[in-house]
């Protein structure tokens, strides 16, 4: 006991630390809970040694992050919002496979190891991207609603991928496995459209006493959050996606109608401790030994996908500011491809060194991302508003 309140004390001293320290320089809050991962993590003061644990308590901030996005959204009445997103996907990925096997074929990589490169450019941080749609108040404006959505896309893409990643490892694949997430897919759907214009939808009378009992909230809704989590998962879509589709239920039922101002303390420890995994990943010893390859790839994952996005978003009829915006938004590879490189290693699709490579890369994209989506954000705002006061 001592031992681990020795640890979570050190740990909310680094991290308390290193928040006034960004504050002062006015950047974001996640760069700190990276940095206090790698500070802490096996490989430099070693107070935490079992990342796996972490990851897990992690995983829920994710769970919870999605469950408030939810609660706050208001799902599209234009079809455009909807559509909008899905072609941008699906030009996504075909840029991403060109520039994974543009990438393949100048370092040798096998076919298998060439799209598992597609699917980290595929995949973007739902928890980067959603915190700066809020910092920049545009979560509820159409573009923010259509990136949004995008992630939302990806999210359903997890289930193909990991079915891809199971018939590689040799493991047996079954047809119910890609039945049933499609099936959770049109009954989210359905769902979605039938309650997108209702401001409440009502319960029956036997739960009318939760609405005046805020321990039976708080724990009504977190069932709801980790059980449509759970369903999500069993299914073989992402956890986040079913924690999503639990919150926009629960942001129209009146009887929950607190929940959303009580759970907020939970939901920053937890994607706090998300992020701090990110850092307790960052094998540094590893980094040092390549970090010339390290770095090189990093900066291409950022530029290329900052480019690819752009790109999408300006196909999609953006303005210019808007699309270099939403580049930078989606710029690094998310916490999705980190479970791809892990399934991949566990079975020997990939190699050790390009696990190891890919995980550095993402962590370091993951950390490096908050400040190129500063600096693109200030960059854009300068360049176009000045255009708008000389016109």
């Amino acid at each position: 006991m001592d031992t681990l309140l020795l640890s979570v004390s050190v740990l909310c001293l680094t991290t308390t630390g290193l928040i006034f320290l960004l504050k002062k320089f006015r950047q974001p809050y996640l760069i700190a809970y990276i940095i206090a991962g790698i500070l802490l993590g096996p490989y430099v003061l070693k107070v935490f040694t079992e990342i796996h644990q972490i990851e897990v308590i992690g995983e829920m901030g994710i769970l919870l992050l999605m469950f408030f996005l939810g609660m706050e959204i208001n799902i599209p009445n234009h079809h455009s919002l909807v559509i909008k997103p899905l072609i941008a996907q699906g030009i996504k990925i075909l840029l991403s496979l060109a520039f994974a096997f543009l990438i393949g074929h100048f370092i040798g990589l096998e076919f298998r190891s060439t799209i598992l490169v597609a699917i980290l450019f595929t995949f973007n941080s739902t928890a980067v991207v959603s915190e700066f749609l809020k910092k920049h108040n545009t979560l509820h404006t159409a573009f923010g609603v259509t990136i949004l959505n995008i992630l939302i896309v990806q999210d359903l893409l997890l289930a193909p991928v990991l079915t891809l990643l199971k018939a590689w490892s040799g493991e047996e694949a079954r047809l119910w496995n890609m039945v049933l997430p499609v099936l959770f897919s049109v009954a989210v759907f359905l769902l979605f459209k039938k309650i997108r214009n209702a401001q409440e939808i009502r319960m029956p009378k036997f739960f009318a006493s939760i609405e005046n009992d805020h321990d039976l909230q708080v724990f009504t809704g977190l069932l709801i959050c980790l059980g449509f989590g759970l369903l999500a998962e069993f299914i073989g879509l992402s956890s986040a996606l079913g924690s999503f589709v639990a919150g926009v239920m629960v942001g129209r039922l009146k009887m929950l109608n607190w929940l959303e101002h009580s759970l907020v303390p939970f939901k920053v420890f937890f994607i706090t401790l998300f992020f701090i995994s990110v850092g307790l990943r960052l094998d540094l010893a590893y980094f040092y030994q390549h970090y010339e390859i390290i770095l090189l790839g990093t900066l291409f994952v950022l530029i290329s996908n900052s480019l690819m996005s752009a790109i999408v978003f300006r196909i999609l009829r953006y303005s210019w500011k808007d699309s270099w915006y939403g580049g930078a938004l989606l710029s690094q590879t998310g916490e999705f491809g980190i479970l791809a490189l892990a399934i991949a290693y566990k079975t020997e699709i990939i190699p050790y060194d390009l696990y190891k490579a890919g995980l550095c890369i993402t962590c370091l994209s993951l950390l490096l991302s908050t400040v190129w989506i500063t600096v693109f954000k200030s960059m854009t705002d300068k360049r176009y508003s000045g255009r708008h006061s000389l016109g």
